[in-house]
């Protein structure tokens, strides 16, 4: 059923304020260094002709996964189109960053990685990583290396190889500004931790860490506990991965990690993902994408921070709260990541969470897997990310309540001007696959309606109708809005709009 909306133009409940870099991203570690990463999808899994052969066995999600080169951070287009996002938080992180060796001296140039590490960073990489950084203006969240072959289980966390990272950084200009100590503790099967390790050895370190960091670099933000999936949320009709699939993820709970918690973090970090990709979908909590611009489907984001809340006010009272990865769907994004339809739940997951929460968002990645706002390798610009840029140049840093209630074809969110000017801009996404929504417009309004190219499954986002491809020179098309009368605008089925008043 077509659903109507009344905007208004003022009189609106300021509810908070968001960080100006609200919208961040990661860069793996393991693209940093070169490693195992989700296989490519096909062009045909991507447009949806293809099926993606899933596999039966979630042991067997290894199979799924191919070498990568180390990403090139010098890459121009790279370089241009995520400094052309503005100022990030970018955080270096993810399982491979457990199992990594710091070698900023050069001790193992014939590619020897020391025992009880699977990786190693290089000097070289690292500058690659802070030169990034610097160029695009941001700052650097990293986690640190925890594996057999910093120490064992019964042993307090050693400090040395991180304080290594952390003097290099600093002495060369591009200071690490947050850390959280490790990635995804929780799922410790996974992880990469020492053999035999608990949550309370996790207790343990995480205060030896952070007291260190409060010590010796006071200006770093403490950020924690960097978990996944241990709370209730819906994902693909069902809870959570539960039963003996977590068992043998050896999966605890963010009150077992942080134990009695002697040194207090700064700020809350969590990961949330949508559900579970098809490669993954052996564990449970794939969407299909039948269901992928759904009401429930879309609320998982909201929820998800809801949940956390509480866990925030705990540990973290009045601090932020960070999503440090996020994204469509674990194990490296579903088949239609890459094309439009993912947009309305990128955009929806912003406006939601900036309702519930000042914060920043981590999306995972800027330009690796399915989800990458850039094509990895060729770095072409992906719907999302002219959506999030849109986002950035858009939305201010007051969220407004809009009184609107989420219903099918109308999530509404509100922000004011980007440019400073009296007025805000509404944000409106039309979910619907079937029915049209219309806006009612209190006075003259600049608009910016995304769609698909002719379907929503598309590679390319058309804005106002046209297509949104880069130019000549990587020059970014034209994101030029259209000026529209007071009255009655119709967003077709799946469209989002974004109006300035």
């Amino acid at each position: 059923m077509a659903e109507f909306i009344k905007l208004a133009a003022g009189g609106l409940k300021e509810l908070h304020r968001m960080d100006e870099r609200l919208v961040s991203y990661n860069v793996e570690m393991t693209e940093v260094t070169g490693g195992t990463f989700w296989t490519r999808y096909t062009d045909a899994q991507v447009d949806g002709t293809e099926e993606f052969p899933m596999i039966g066995d979630w042991r067997d999600m290894g199979k799924l996964q191919q070498w990568y080169e180390p990403i090139d951070l010098y890459n121009p287009r790279l370089r241009k189109l995520a400094k052309d996002l503005g100022t990030a938080w970018v955080r270096v992180s993810g399982t491979w960053a457990n199992k990594t060796y710091y070698d900023l001296e050069g001790k193992y140039t014939d590619g020897t990685i020391p025992e009880g590490f699977q990786n190693l960073l290089t000097r070289e990489q690292w500058i690659g990583v802070l030169e990034f950084v610097k160029h695009i203006g941001g700052k650097l969240l990293i986690s640190a290396t925890n594996c057999p072959g910093v120490h064992a289980a019964n042993e307090p966390y050693p400090l040395d190889m991180v304080a290594k990272l952390f003097a290099f950084s600093a002495e060369y200009g591009v200071p690490i500004a947050a850390a959280e100590f490790t990635n995804e503790p929780n799922m410790m099967a996974m992880s990469g931790l020492p053999v035999g390790y608990t949550a309370a050895d996790h207790a343990r370190d995480h205060d030896i860490f952070g007291a260190w960091l409060k010590e010796n670099y006071p200006d770093c933000l403490f950020v924690g506990p960097c978990t996944v999936g241990d709370i209730n949320i819906n994902m693909g009709g069902q809870n959570n991965v539960g039963g003996g699939i977590a068992n043998a993820l050896q999966m605890v709970t963010t009150e077992e990690l942080l134990g009695d918690q002697q040194v207090k973090m700064d700020v809350f970090s969590y990961h949330y993902y949508n559900g579970i990709s098809e490669r993954g979908a052996a564990m449970g909590g794939h969407w299909p994408v039948e269901k992928c611009l759904t009401d429930e489907y879309l609320a998982v984001a909201g929820d998800c921070a809801r949940q956390y809340i509480p866990r925030r006010d705990k540990y973290v009272p009045g601090g932020q709260m960070w999503v440090t990865e996020s994204g469509d769907a674990g194990c490296g994004g579903n088949t239609w990541a890459p094309t439009y339809l993912d947009v309305p739940r990128t955009l929806n997951e912003l406006g939601d969470f900036s309702t519930v929460t000042d914060g920043i968002i981590f999306h995972n990645t800027l330009a690796s897997s399915a989800y990458g706002f850039l094509e990895h390798g060729s770095f072409e610009p992906r719907p999302n990310y002219f959506a999030v840029l849109l986002w950035n140049r858009l939305m201010g840093a007051a969220v407004y309540e809009t009184g609107e209630p989420v219903r099918e074809g109308a999530h509404v969110y509100c922000h004011s001007r980007k440019d400073g000017k009296d007025g805000c801009v509404y944000l409106v996404i039309n979910n619907s696959t079937t029915d049209t929504t219309t806006v009612t417009l209190p006075g003259d309004a600049v608009q910016y309606v995304l769609t698909g190219d002719g379907k929503l499954r598309s590679r390319v986002m058309l804005l106002n109708g046209k297509p949104l491809v880069l130019g000549e020179n990587d020059e970014l098309p034209c994101l030029c809005g259209e000026t529209v009368a007071a009255g009655d605008v119709v967003l077709p089925a799946g469209a989002c709009a974004f109006f300035v008043l």
